[in-house]
């Protein structure tokens, strides 16, 4: 009975999370077209954060209750998923071209956030004092204030949003609806996936990097691929880089201020992969400006076999 409902919630959760992401596709094209923002800052700034909403929830509970390996690996775990399988898999079906130009602040930022973890990690130990997660923190909040003052407005005729034009008003609220609708199916879908841990017989660090860190970027997933399949790619783009760097930087920032974050020698190897990872798209899209299909195949082998090795190690 309690296999059962698990997988009922689970199956609910999904529902919740992708009705919530097709919803913010629609709402954040229509807040850009009445502000005449930039796709792409769109990405970066309001769908990422709202689609990290599940991360920010995990992970601040997690390190409150004292579960940091939980706390890291689900931010970090995230992060790889979002780069190499959400990317590589919207790459398969169609190329994605990417002005890095866009994206260059936010990108920078998110190979900087795992770099300086391991730079903590190896200068200070295991144990990252409060005032690393303070100095992530701010950051974030300083990169996001000069984002949105240093970019212009966009000053192109944006397509106008599904069904119309409508009020910005409106747009917010079915973005706030979204949101809830995300929040919601994140909770119910993380607690179906923690509930299938114990019975696969998974550690906290591998449920939290394969499990809860899957399933808490459904709604990137979900929006990434909406987004590209309506040709809205720098939005889709900008949602991944924007939500790494929230993640990484926001949400383990907070953690860490709740309690020191504690980095594991498996969370070594993790961070460095999300490096090496990022610099592999960073390749990729300065040598052609554009994930090729057989580009985001390559990406998403390697999350495949990063998952294979969590799980047999």
């Amino acid at each position: 009975m309690h296999t059962v409902l698990v997988i009922v919630g689970l199956i609910a959760g999904l529902a919740l999370l992708i009705k919530g992401a097709d919803i913010f596709v629609d709402a954040s094209v229509g807040i850009a077209h009445r502000l005449k923002m930039s796709p792409v800052i769109i990405g970066l700034t309001i769908v990422s954060m709202g689609t990290s909403i599940p991360e920010l929830v995990i992970s601040v509970s997690a390190a409150a209750g004292g579960a940091n390996d939980l706390a890291v690996a689900n931010a970090v775990g995230a992060n790889t998923f979002n780069l190499l399988m959400i990317l590589g898999l919207a790459a398969m079906v169609r190329a994605i071209p990417v002005d890095f130009r866009d994206i260059s602040k936010g990108f920078w930022l998110s190979v900087a956030a795992p770099a300086f973890l391991l730079l903590l990690f190896f200068t200070l130990g295991n144990i990252i004092p409060r005032w690393g997660g303070l100095a992530m923190f701010v950051v974030y909040i300083a990169y996001i204030v000069i984002l949105v003052k240093t970019t212009p407005k966009d000053t192109t005729e944006t397509e106008v949003p599904p069904g119309g034009e409508k009020k910005l008003s409106r747009y917010i609220g079915h973005a706030l609806l979204a949101t809830f609708l995300i929040f919601i199916g994140g909770q119910i879908t993380v607690w179906a996936s923690e509930a299938l841990g114990p019975i696969l017989g998974l550690s906290e660090r591998v449920v939290g990097l394969t499990i809860v860190a899957i399933s808490t970027s459904l709604p990137e997933l979900t929006f990434t691929l909406i987004a590209c399949k309506r040709g809205e790619n720098e939005m889709a783009v900008g949602t991944i880089i924007g939500s790494n760097v929230f993640n990484l930087m926001a949400v383990l920032g907070l953690s860490g201020i709740i309690l020191p974050l504690t980095i594991s020698t498996g969370s070594v190897i993790d961070l460095s992969l999300l490096v090496l990872g990022s610099l592999l798209f960073f390749l990729f899209v300065t040598t052609r400006r554009r994930i090729a299909r057989a580009e985001g195949l390559v990406m998403a082998v390697i999350y495949v076999g990063y998952i294979v090795y969590l799980l047999i190690a």
